[in-house]
C-alpha cells in the first residue's frame, strides 16, 4: 500500500514539473540606452567600480513590482543606485504562452570609470 502511494506522489510531482517545462515563457527585458543610472558622487570620488547583478519582477505592463540583489558589486552605494535607478525604468514585459505576463528579468549593471 505504501509503495503505491509513493509512486502516485512521484507521478504527480513529475507531471507538475513536466507541465511547467512545456509552458513557453520569455523573460522581461529593457533597453539600456533608454535607461541611465547616475553614478553616485561618493562612488565617483572613491573611484569605485564593479558589476551589480540583480533580478527584477516585471509586471505585464512593464513596471517593476519587486527587485532583489543577486550579487554585489562590492560597494553598497553602487548596488543601491543600480537597484533604485533600474526599478524606475520601463521594461518590455515578458510573456507566458505568447501573452504579456509578470516575469523575472536578470540584469547585470557594470559600473566603470572612463
Amino acid at each position: 500500500m505504501k509503495k503505491t502511494s509513493l509512486n502516485l506522489i512521484a507521478t504527480i510531482a513529475f507531471a507538475a514539473v513536466a507541465g511547467s517545462a512545456f509552458a513557453a515563457e520569455t523573460p522581461a527585458s529593457f533597453d539600456p540606452s533608454k535607461c541611465k543610472v547616475e553614478y553616485p558622487k561618493a562612488s565617483l570620488m572613491n573611484e569605485e567600480q564593479g558589476t551589480t547583478s540583480m533580478s527584477f519582477l516585471v509586471n505585464a505592463d512593464g513596471s517593476v513590482a519587486d527587485s532583489k540583489l543577486d550579487k554585489s558589486s562590492g560597494f553598497k552605494g553602487l548596488d543601491k543606485a543600480a537597484q533604485k535607478g533600474l526599478s524606475a525604468c520601463k521594461f518590455k514585459p515578458g510573456t507566458k504562452d505568447g501573452a504579456p505576463a509578470q516575469t523575472w528579468a536578470k540584469v547585470d549593471y557594470a559600473w566603470k570609470l572612463d
